[in-house]
This record gives structure tokens, sequence and C-alpha cells, in this order.
């Protein structure tokens, strides 16, 4: 059975009455794919959590601020797999280092070195749900650290390259990837599909649907990505924004954000 990447932003998990409808997309995605599903924090939480730490320390210890800031995550992947086990289907949640993302030793900016899934793909063969914690990871000391700006999107990415996944799907509080902010210009143009180099060219100019280290990664491994629009996830409306190729160019190297994986 082929698997999917599920990715689903603060947005999208900004208050509880949201994982409910989550979970119904992730069900109805399951119906014909193992599920595999990244969540950042919600809403604020991680801005909530930095003004915490600095209530206490003005410039936190990195390490410490990384074990504080991994707990936003933490919170979502336990209230969605709750949420799922509520509508009777079987679901797992796991941290970044549960899954087996492996990092440098920066914290706050943590590079993906490795993924090594068995964890994961012992959950998923047993018929669950995976909830991954995005964002974080575990460096070879065994320390726990954070990635950094576009960390969610990556984890996502990271582990569609590890699991061979057929594509990520970003759920975003928007249809797709636009000309323009959608939010401030009615004449913003959708995107039905892009290459990454256009993807990479319009988000480094400044969109912020995905950040550009997620879509370098899905490049370098031939990982089609998929957004769509959180709000409307039957696609009554758009089909959202493609980026990349049809499907994973056999035989491709897993290459993550340090050296090259065979």
């Amino acid at each position: 059975m082929r698997t999917i990447i599920l990715k689903f932003g603060g947005a999208s998990v900004a208050s509880t009455q949201h994982f409910s409808k989550i979970a119904d997309i992730i069900i109805s995605q399951s119906a014909e794919a193992r599920v595999v599903v990244v969540v950042s924090a919600m809403g604020d939480t991680t801005d909530q959590l930095l003004a915490l730490a600095r209530q206490v320390h003005p410039t936190p210890p990195l390490r410490e601020q990384d074990m504080l800031l991994s707990v936003g995550e933490r919170v979502s992947v336990a209230l969605l797999a709750m949420a799922l086990h509520l509508k009777g289907r079987s679901a797992l949640s796991l941290t970044g280092s549960q899954s087996g993302i492996i990092t440098s030793s920066e914290h706050s900016d943590a590079k993906i070195l490795d993924v090594r899934p068995l964890r994961l793909l012992k959950a998923l063969e047993a018929g669950n749900i995976v909830i991954v914690a995005g964002f974080q990871g575990v460096s070879r000391e065994g320390e726990i650290t954070t990635l950094g700006r576009g960390g969610s999107d990556t984890s996502a990415v990271a582990l569609g390259v590890a699991l061979a996944a057929c594509n990520v799907i970003f759920y975003k509080d928007v249809e797709g990837i636009y000309s323009h902010d959608p939010k401030t210009n009615r004449e913003a143009t959708l995107f039905p599909h892009l290459s990454f180099a256009q993807a990479l060219e319009i988000v480094e100019k400044g969109a912020k649907v995905l950040h550009p280290r997620c879509i370098r990664l899905a490049q370098k491994n031939s990982l089609p990505l998929h957004v769509l629009s959180f709000f409307d996830p039957e696609m009554h409306r758009h089909a959202g924004t493609k980026i990349g190729p049809d499907a994973r160019t056999d035989g491709v190297s897993y290459v993550y954000e340090g050296e090259p994986i065979s």
C-alpha cells in the first residue's frame, strides 16, 4: 500500500475544535493509503513558550529552550491522536526523536542528517495512523533539538523521503500558492502546478505558504508536494497547487540536510 504524508500547520490546529475536522480529513485520506501525519504546535504556542522562557531568563540557554519548545508539538500530536481514537481509529503519537529524526547538534537551528523510522514503520504495519511532532528531532549525542524556521514542513518532507512516500500534502489556510498574497490582493492568481524551481522563486520572494528549506529537500529527492486548503479539503473550489514531478525518480539517493544518505 502506498504511503502519504499529511502536514497540518499551526493555523490548522489553532483550536481544539479543529482536531475533529483534521481527524475526518485523515480518515478520508487513509482509505487508500498508509498515513503519517506531521503537525505543528497550536496557533501561537511556540511564541508563547518563547515569551515564557524570557520571563525567566532574557537569553535562555538554547539547550533548555529546545526542551521547552518541543512541548508545543507534543501537545498537538497527543490531542490529534485522541480525536482519532474518539472516531474509532487506531492512532499513535510520536515525538521527533521517537520517529527517528536524527539531527545535527545546533540547538534551535538543527539540520536533519538522517531518518531512522523503525518504530514508525512498526506502528504503520500494526495498522495505526502515525502522528509525528514536527519541528524537532534528536542529535547523535541524544539531545532534543529543534529545527528552526520551516522546521515542521521540513520534518514532513524528510519523513516522506525516508518512507518513500508518494507525496506530501500540506494543509494551509490558503488554497494553494498564488502570484500574490490572496488575503490582501483579490487579483492574485492560483498556480495549479509549479516546478520545484518555480515554487522556490515564489517563496523566496516572500510568499509564506511553504518554507524554501522544505522545497529544496523535496527537490533533492524528487518528492512531489501538494498544497491544499484546510478549510476546503474536498477541493470543491480549487485543486490546490502541485509542486514537482508526478512521481519520484527510481533509484534516487536519499539526501537530507547534511551528507547524502544512500
